[in-house]
């Protein structure tokens, strides 16, 4: 092919194709006509790649093909109705729909730290083994305590934020594979039953539960919702149920996505109850009513928005127009 005479013929369509994507409003015939030239356009950009694929030819047709799609289809903005949205129905929705997912995460993360908090109580040597004496005094006697008040308030509470977020995401991040997930909340949770088993020991469990619950309430359910989501996002593959794999997948991921965006959220609640509330000097039964309080608001929204938005259709994915095109299935 010529590609030079194409060139010649068809460089006018072109051009007005290029004027018409530019323009911020079209008429009725104006549209009709970028329509008709987008399909021409295509075809000619077709030809140009299968004869003679000049890189910069190929390059400013799919240029102008592209601006003359979102002039076509109109060009979305992310408004603060959007962010509205997100929280109200996308958000509150996900976590509902994934609840059994989460909610069977958490009962089974409290059993195992209770059981390793007894296994712990009958069996001193799992810290005497790794800590002397000294070591011990000063975990409970001061370590465990001013862990929560050696930094600034706001320094601190940024620590922990940015910290448990990377648990979370982690969580959801390792939820394709599946058994990462249950290890990396395991070791957490083991964590949390054996450092209660030794101040338990030590007589010091109102210290324990006293700077524990404020926060860890709403912080904890946090990470057992992206646990539970990630594994959630493992089945979604393992049993795709009516869907193809892929699409099961893809659906469950952009789900996991939102999810985890909405959970950088509710840890930045926890992390400022934890660098604030936490060390302050309001008294124990204060400082845990506020985390009560923070974790009925939590599940509120979950049941209360969440439910109403899936009654409504909401699924916690993104709408149809943001969530692109599938290839067709030819049945069976």
């Amino acid at each position: 092919m010529d590609l030079d005479a194409y060139l010649l013929v068809h460089q006018s369509q072109w051009a007005r194709l290029e004027e018409l994507a530019g323009r911020r409003r079209l008429t009725g015939e104006e549209a009709d006509e970028l329509l008709d030239l987008y399909q021409r356009v295509s075809t000619h950009l077709s030809v140009v790649r299968s004869a003679s694929p000049d890189p910069s030819v190929v390059a400013y047709l799919s240029s102008v093909l592209a601006r003359a799609r979102i002039a076509s289809s109109g060009a979305r903005t992310s408004t603060w109705a959007d962010l509205g949205g997100f929280f109200t129905r996308t958000f509150p929705a996900a976590l509902y729909r994934t609840r059994r997912w989460w909610v069977t995460t958490a009962l089974g993360s409290i059993v195992l730290a209770a059981l390793v908090t007894w296994w712990g109580l009958d069996n001193p040597e799992v810290w005497t083994s790794r800590m002397t004496p000294a070591e011990i005094e000063a975990y409970v006697g001061t370590d465990f305590e001013n862990y929560y008040s050696e930094f600034p308030h706001a320094e601190f509470g940024t620590l922990v934020w940015v910290n448990n977020a990377r648990v979370a995401a982690l969580c959801i991040a390792l939820g394709v594979l599946g058994l990462p997930v249950l290890y990396v909340l395991a070791s957490n949770v083991v964590n949390v039953g054996v450092a209660a088993a030794l101040m338990i020991t030590s007589d010091r469990a109102g210290l324990f539960f006293g700077l524990i619950l404020p926060h860890g309430l709403l912080e904890l359910t946090a990470v057992f919702v992206a646990a539970g989501v990630g594994l959630r996002l493992f089945w979604s593959w393992v049993e795709p149920g009516p869907m193809g794999r892929l699409e099961s997948f893809a659906r469950e991921g952009r789900t996991a996505i939102a999810v985890a965006l909405g959970l950088v959220v509710v840890l930045l609640v926890s992390g400022a109850i934890e660098g604030f509330v936490t060390p302050s000097d309001l008294p124990t039964w204060a400082r845990i009513t506020i985390g009560v309080v923070a974790e009925v608001l939590f599940l509120a929204y979950v049941f209360v928005v969440g439910r109403a938005a899936v009654r409504e259709g909401v699924t916690g994915d993104v709408l149809a127009r943001d969530a692109g095109d599938t290839a067709p299935v030819t049945a069976a």
